[in-house]
């Protein structure tokens, strides 16, 4: 079914520069869609520095267990990365098709096979025919361009209905580097990566164990926290790679996570970071309106993202925001069975800057038609004060609409 662009979608796309130690190329190798790109290859002509988050499901997809293989290594000098099929819940195929992807990769670039990253994301459950690709990463390499990050995350959508791009600069010692990724998702999106891919590339010039610090450290308030629908994939696999480029203009290489000159760089990545996790949150299956949902007063911060995530997952919750309806009993409802310390005589709940509850009871000042008008945005902040301490935490979800029951009722028709 040809799904409309999502009227969240972004109205323009930031010009991507290209990034020195990284090209590009993408082809159609009828995976699963007819005429249109389903396969991404990324080539490092130098080794590049790795560091990788996966997915926390216990059954995770053959691409999945082959990148924790390799993480280790620290290097990197090609990922290849197809959409249409998830390679995963394959069994002895899945790790057949991995390991001839791999070959045919480390053939077509002159590399080793440990240095090869794989995603795939699709299908759950129909084999790979991995020799698709064999027949065309020699080519593709051979084409591979710098400028190419649009093309390149197009090529990996699967019910996306835009592409997903973000790219920053910074300093590190006086070095300007640039941060360039590409993300995909829509459905099947939770925290422990959400339903994810996303690639990002830096030319700093960063050790392994220091990338994959500030990596895990940046995806817990961006990426693990945002939700479309609860499910958690089987594939969610983001990388963080770094060509080492900035060396030439005089940049030396950062070994220890604590350099202080990594501050700009690290708020530049967290930023890009967010920007991809808010982009496929307003890609949501079938979403019309995103939600910030923001939890303050609860006894820590963990508590906090635990009550917040419990009114985002609420299909109750997110179908009263589709249907524009100001129901905050529901948010009641999910706080109280979120499983966290919560005082229902001390809670308060915000629509925007209207105040709808306060003390366990409607605010006395409650409007009905201020609180509507908050639900009629695209764009809607839901504050909740639990009175308890001073646990905080922000997640970001979307409504929950008819489209999107008719795009999973359809998925694999």
């Amino acid at each position: 079914m040809s799904v409309s662009v999502s009227p969240l979608a972004p109205k323009s796309y930031p010009e991507m520069p290209a990034l020195r130690g990284l090209r590009m190329a993408t082809a159609a190798a009828g995976i699963k869609y007819k005429n249109r790109t389903d396969v991404l290859l990324m080539v490092f002509d130098k080794p590049a520095s790795v560091a990788g988050v996966f997915t926390k499901s216990k059954c995770p997809s053959a691409p999945v267990d082959f990148c924790r293989v390799n993480l280790p290594h620290g290097q990197a000098r090609a990922v290849v990365v197809n959409s249409g099929n998830a390679n995963a819940f394959t069994g002895l195929k899945g790790k057949a098709a991995t390991e001839l992807t791999a070959k045919s990769a480390s053939a077509a670039v002159g590399c080793q096979e440990n240095e090869v990253y794989l995603a795939s994301t699709g299908v759950i459950g129909e084999p790979l025919d991995a020799s698709k690709f064999s027949g065309v990463l020699g080519d593709m390499n051979t084409q591979a361009q710098p400028d190419f990050w649009l093309e390149a995350a197009k090529a990996i959508m699967t019910t996306d209905t835009y592409p997903k791009v973000a790219t920053r600069s910074a300093e590190i010692g006086g070095v300007t580097i640039t941060i360039n990724g590409i993300a995909k998702g829509a459905g099947m999106i939770a925290p422990d990566m959400a339903t994810m891919l996303s690639f990002v590339v830096t030319d700093a010039d960063i050790d392994p164990a220091v990338l994959q610090q500030l990596l895990s450290a940046g995806v817990e308030p961006t990426f693990n926290a945002v939700t479309v629908d609860s499910d958690t994939s089987t594939s969610d696999t983001l990388m963080l790679f770094a060509t080492g480029a900035a060396a030439a203009d005089g940049q030396a290489t950062v070994t220890s996570v604590d350099d202080a000159r990594l501050e700009g760089f690290r708020a530049a990545l967290n930023d890009l970071l967010k920007d991809l996790a808010l982009q496929v949150v307003r890609d949501g299956e079938g979403a019309r309106k995103m939600v910030e949902i923001t939890v303050t007063g609860a006894e820590s911060d963990q508590a906090a993202k635990t009550i917040a995530l419990s009114i985002a997952n609420s299909p109750l919750v997110k179908t009263a925001v589709a249907g524009e309806d100001a129901n905050w009993g529901r948010i009641v409802m999910a706080v109280g069975k979120s499983g966290e310390m919560a005082d229902r005589d001390r809670l308060a709940i915000w629509f925007g800057d209207v105040r709808v509850a306060v003390n366990g009871e409607r605010d006395p000042a409650y409007s009905e038609a201020a609180a509507t008008a908050v639900m009629k945005q695209e764009d809607i902040p839901v504050l909740v004060e639990i009175g308890l301490g001073n646990g905080s935490a922000t997640v970001w979800t979307c409504d929950l609409t008819k489209e999107y029951v008719a795009i999973n009722g359809d998925y694999r028709s």
